[in-house]
């Protein structure tokens, strides 16, 4: 059919210009974040492009969303601008009409916001989690780069280790300054060793060298030789404990133990899936129906409309993590009004009510 064909034309030309418009900013903006990230220390340099991946596909699905939304309403607002929607309405189609194909091109795109938030967003947010627990759980020898002067994680000590120390867990030319509110110590050797314990702790073995420590309150002074010296530069290994957020576990994971937590992120994912759904039937609404006015003013109501429904799935998520409402009312009251309001935007819309608000003309003198 003509008029399906078209609109879908119409619909996948806009929806493919935004959506990529879309990634590139957010993929800016998170690059930039990451890189934050990365020099604050609570992800190592080497994992920015897997943390920016796993960022990214957590954040698809509100892009797609976005994005269908926007090609919905941009499309209309074509069409009532160039009067194609005239000759539409005059043919025999009404607005009702326009719902099915619109639906059936929005159909391939839910289904993929479905995927990627019931199943790639908890797998992504368990990976990050995974990483920056790696990252900080790493030994303070574990961040020493040969050559360089590194600090550890709690910022008391200074590392070096010579430039060509062989990496087999020895190194020589060591040197380690440690400092502490009432005391300031030096160590150099020629060699050291890393060593674990039997509680599993590891400790770096220190042979021919020297200590100096400082008393910073008496300013006295101690100098002493060692042929072998221990410092110890981890702490036990903890238990495993599945200690991951609800964010990182997966949705059927969430539903078999009900909490109020996962429940406030199964509230997330289940309205992230319906607002896809109805937004392009929002859309279909909101779109501006004046061939005498721009339709910005319709796009900019269609941004505000999008941000105030994602705002309100977020608002819903800590109601329901705080035990203010159930999740199944919660889901109904939200989407079941948003359902409400599409079906009484496109009744208006039939009956050719104006959505878009006046705006005041300035008088010539």
């Amino acid at each position: 059919m003509l008029f399906d064909s078209t609109l879908r034309k119409e619909l996948g030309r806009s929806f493919t210009g935004t959506t990529v418009v879309l990634v590139t900013i957010v993929v800016t903006i998170m690059l930039i974040r990451t890189l934050g990230m990365a020099a604050g220390g609570r992800v190592g340099p080497q994992d920015v492009a897997l943390v920016l991946g796993y960022v990214m596909l957590g954040h698809l699905p509100t892009l797609l969303s976005l994005s269908l939304f926007i090609a919905v309403v941009s499309t209309l607002n074509r069409l009532h601008r160039d009067s194609e929607m005239v000759i539409w309405l005059a043919s025999g189609q009404s607005l009702r009409q326009f719902v099915p194909p619109v639906m059936r091109f929005a159909l391939p795109v839910l289904m993929v916001m479905a995927a990627l938030t019931l199943l790639v967003w908890p797998w992504a947010n368990q990976n990050i989690t995974t990483l920056r627990e790696r990252y900080e759980q790493r030994s303070d020898l574990s961040r020493v780069s040969p050559g360089q002067f590194q600090t550890s994680r709690n910022g008391e000590r200074v590392f070096f280790i010579d430039k060509d120390a062989p990496q087999d867990g020895s190194g020589r030319n060591i040197f380690i300054l440690e400092q502490r509110s009432d005391r300031e110590s030096l160590t150099t050797a020629q060699a050291g060793q890393i060593t674990a314990t039997e509680d599993g702790a590891r400790q770096l073995q220190l042979t021919h060298g020297a200590r100096t420590d400082l008393d910073l309150d008496g300013q006295t002074r101690t100098v002493s030789r060692f042929e072998s010296y221990v410092v110890r530069i981890g702490d036990p290994r903890p238990q495993v404990q599945d200690s991951r957020p609800n964010k990182a576990r997966s949705t059927l994971d969430l539903w078999r133990n009900r909490s109020p937590g996962g429940d406030g992120e199964l509230s997330y994912r289940i309205g992230m899936i319906a607002t896809g759904l109805l937004l392009p039937l929002i859309g279909l609404g909101l779109a501006s129906g004046s061939v005498r006015r721009a339709g910005s003013w319709s796009l900019l109501q269609a941004l505000l409309t999008f941000v105030v429904y994602f705002n309100l799935v977020s608002l819903v998520q800590a109601w329901v993590s705080n035990q203010k409402i159930g999740l199944m009312l919660a889901l109904f009251q939200l989407h079941g009004t948003a359902a409400l309001v599409a079906g009484g935007l496109l009744w208006l819309r039939s009956r050719g009510a104006a959505l878009v608000w006046p705006l005041p003309r300035l008088r010539r003198r």
